[in-house]
């Protein structure tokens, strides 16, 4: 993607405003811009790929949000459920555990 093209994400700014300048542009513009529209991988393999991080190190405030996000981009509820059994085996139960609730929820709130 070229340097000053932008997807329009305001994922960083809706979050943070002006309180944290350089947590924004990172997230917005090098995160969201750069890094999720790359080649070689498709945004439901880089979504995939990014919920095995996040419930190995069992960051549940971010799985809020990047659950959802796999299934924008395509990820079927099914696959997501799956993918967080076979993570709890390689994760540690209680990650698996803790991304699954976390998912039901979003299940359960967004339908």
């Amino acid at each position: 993607m070229a340097e000053n093209t932008s997807t329009g994400w305001t994922g960083g700014k809706n979050a943070f405003g002006d309180f944290a300048p350089g947590l924004v542009h990172y997230t917005d513009r090098i995160l969201f811009d750069e890094v999720w529209e790359r080649g070689g991988l498709p945004k439901r393999d880089r979504s995939l790929v990014t919920i095995s991080a996040l419930t190995a190190l069992g960051k549940m405030d971010q799985l809020q949000f990047h659950l959802a996000f796999a299934r924008h981009n395509g990820v079927t509820d099914e696959e997501l459920k799956e993918a967080l059994l076979h993570l709890a085996f390689y994760s540690g139960w209680p990650n698996g555990m803790g991304a699954t609730s976390v998912l039901k929820s979003i299940i359960e709130e967004q339908g």
